[in-house]
């Protein structure tokens, strides 16, 4: 791991403070573009980011939503990341994970992307992966003209993610992890340097968000 480190913030609410920093830096596109383009994760703590961010008064009708990674399932399923998306007034551009031919609707889907996203907003799962990028899969290296790539048998699916390079190329990063499960993985990336997936992740212009539980083993002073 760079010997840069993110910022790391802990809180009894970390998806209310990170609610309050996606809204800060949508707003900041907006007045400077009128648009604000993201990308946002599914999983766990997703559904209270984006309650609280709906709740912010940030104009979610000039934002863009694109989708960080998706599990290749029907339209519906429950598994679908896209399915915490829906009562928002923002734009969502679906990973068209139902397409007959993968390779290329990712193309497509990465041909879409803006060439550098305002904000991505990423969790980290107990095995160290962030996105959908497993732990020695080949996505990990993808070269900076890869923009989407496809991740077989992942945790029961076949997935749909962007690369390592669209999340450097960003603007800004927003990590939100909570509770006791996640503690020895967020220490073993950010006290111990492991070579995890998450440590693909930038460290600069790059914020983690943690409660008291995930941040449980980290050493005093860090966060």
């Amino acid at each position: 791991m760079s010997e840069q480190h993110p910022e790391v913030t802990i809180s009894a609410d970390p998806a209310q403070a990170a609610a309050e920093q996606l809204a800060s830096s949508v707003d900041a596109a907006i007045a400077e573009r009128g648009v604000a383009r993201i990308a946002v994760s599914g999983g766990s703590t997703s559904p209270a980011l984006f309650a609280r961010l709906a709740a912010s008064g940030a104009d979610l009708g000039r934002v863009e939503v694109w989708q960080v990674d998706e599990r290749i399932v029907p339209d519906g399923d429950p598994d679908r990341n896209l399915v915490q998306l829906g009562g928002l007034t923002w734009t969502i551009h679906p990973m068209p994970v139902t397409d007959d031919d993968l390779v290329g609707a990712a193309a497509r889907y990465a041909a879409g992307l803006p060439p550098r996203l305002d904000v991505v907003h990423l969790g980290v799962g107990p095995d160290g992966h962030t996105a959908s990028w497993p732990p020695g899969d080949p996505v990990l290296g993808s070269p900076d003209d890869e923009r989407v790539a496809l991740v077989a048998a992942f945790r029961g699916h076949d997935r749909m993610t962007i690369t390592p390079p669209v999340v450097r190329a960003a603007g800004r990063r927003l990590v939100l992890v909570t509770g006791a499960s996640k503690a020895e993985i967020v220490r073993r990336w950010l006290v111990d340097g492991e070579d995890l997936p998450a440590a693909r992740i930038p460290a600069g212009d790059t914020t983690i968000h943690l409660d008291p539980a995930a941040a449980a083993q980290l050493p005093a002073g860090l966060g």
